[in-house]
């Protein structure tokens, strides 16, 4: 049989949701349907889901009808919990015959939802997902008739199922926005080293390849997504793994050695020396294997310091990043964390953020470059970096370093490319522009300069 090749950045798999859910802090600004930002209107029955035109709402209607009823019935005030509309969407498409509906990952290959593991024995062990299960059920009974609730058996496999195989819905800045399931889609494994990875089209799922495939077909065993942050220590990948999906990760850059040194890795005492060192197991002897300088047991304390300092500041940033703790962070690292450290550079990507939000744009220039230079050693296709070189060069375009800008938008030009397509609105309507307004105002500096050189 002849063998295909399928290229890097083809899209392989497109899927609507089976169910989805918006987030509820973005209810007042993005459409329950289409998920697009813009000026909202409230459901006239229910004053709580809101859409962007009438077309949706009619498009969401049969749907929408049975909810809207509860939704109704429940105090103004309150915020349903998202996985708890999700679980009540989930029930009720399975009684309008949705466990009969097929998710298509090939052309003649399919999922349906009684296809999905459910992982019952783990989440019962999972104190925290038992009790997340208890909170969501006493809400969901607010959200179906008595005769359509589940018995509890049947609802927690329910439960299990959404939490193991729901995405998150990203939008064109990478934020969560939204929880969706796909049922073709929830064939793909894990990978810390993808070979594949997803964009979304509102709550539409797209898979394209991040590199080259050949095989006769495409062999969906062998493409893999990443469920989670891939700038990450690898005890950290396997610990998210763990707790959230249930296995013990093996894949080849979990097991990459040299890569795992690297994310954890100091840097060398003499500040000319670009070795990364490896501070865990050295010897009191040890010195840097390329300059020979040794590693005093105060460089390794120091190291240990800043590293723990560091973790600390992060988790507590989980939700809200603080720029002078970034900030502080840096400071420590300089000298002590490698340049390619996981924790410097999601330090790096952390401070670029809150820079830009309090518009320190020389500040979010610098620690922006210096973070995309790290994450494309780990991860070259990353969307993550396409996005973050994009926001570099917009930042240089507005400084006037049009040389600079042009070649940020250009690698932003490939990753995006390929992670997101070409008709994608974050390619499309926020790259081109950005590319074409860099290489007209680099042409104009050059005819200047050419000017100035004639006079």
């Amino acid at each position: 049989m002849k063998k295909l090749l399928h290229k890097r950045g083809d899209l392989i798999l497109q899927e609507q949701p089976f169910a989805c859910v918006l987030l509820p802090q973005f209810r007042h600004e993005r459409c329950d349907r289409c998920y697009k930002l813009g000026k909202v209107l409230k459901c006239s029955g229910c004053l709580y889901v809101r859409y962007c035109d009438r077309a949706c709402q009619q498009e969401a209607w049969p749907d929408h009808q049975a909810e809207c009823v509860k939704l109704k019935a429940l105090p103004a005030a309150l915020v349903v919990p998202s996985a708890a509309l999700m679980m009540a969407r989930i029930i009720r498409r399975l009684q309008k015959g949705g466990d009969f509906q097929k998710g298509y990952y090939t052309a003649k290959l399919y999922r349906r939802f009684h296809d999905l593991m459910p992982h019952e024995e783990d989440i019962r062990k999972d104190t925290k997902r038992v009790e997340h299960f208890q909170a969501v059920s006493v809400v969901l009974r607010r959200l179906l008739d008595e005769s359509a609730f589940p018995e509890t058996a049947e609802l927690f496999r329910i439960y299990g199922k959404m939490c193991i195989n729901s995405f998150n819905i990203m939008d064109d800045d990478l934020n969560s926005i939204g929880t969706a399931m796909y049922l073709g889609a929830s064939i793909l494994d894990h990978s810390c080293r993808p070979n594949a990875t997803a964009s979304f089209v509102g709550a539409r799922l797209q898979i394209r390849l991040l590199e080259d495939f050949v095989g006769s077909e495409l062999d969906f065993g062998r493409i893999f997504i990443s469920y989670i942050d891939l700038i990450e220590p690898p005890d950290t990948r396997r610990e998210q793994l763990a707790e959230r999906y249930y296995f013990h990760c093996e894949c080849d850059r979990c097991e990459d050695e040299q890569d795992c040194r690297l994310m954890g890795a100091a840097s060398c005492p003499n500040s000319d020396c670009k070795e990364p060192i490896c501070i865990e197991g050295l010897a009191d002897e040890d010195k840097c294997p390329a300059c020979d300088t040794p590693i005093k047991q105060s460089t390794r304390e120091r190291f240990r310091e800043v590293t723990s300092f560091t973790r600390d500041r992060l988790a507590e940033m989980k939700d809200v990043t603080y720029f002078d703790v970034c900030r502080l962070c840096i400071d420590k690292q300089e000298g002590v964390l490698h340049p390619l450290n996981a924790h410097y550079l999601k330090t790096l990507e952390n401070g670029f953020d809150s820079a830009i939000q309090l518009q320190k744009w020389d500040v979010a220039l610098d620690y922006g470059a210096r973070a995309a230079r790290g994450y494309r050693r780990y991860c070259p296709y990353n969307p993550l970096v396409g996005l973050l070189l994009l926001s570099v060069g917009k930042i240089e375009l507005n400084f006037g370093t049009m040389q600079a800008a042009l070649k940020s938008l250009h690698e932003a030009e490939k990753i995006l490319r390929v992670t997101h397509g070409e008709q994608h609105d974050l390619y499309k309507q926020k790259l081109v522009p950005l590319l074409c307004e860099a290489a007209q105002a680099y042409d104009m500096s050059q005819q200047t300069n050419v000017m100035v050189r004639r006079e």
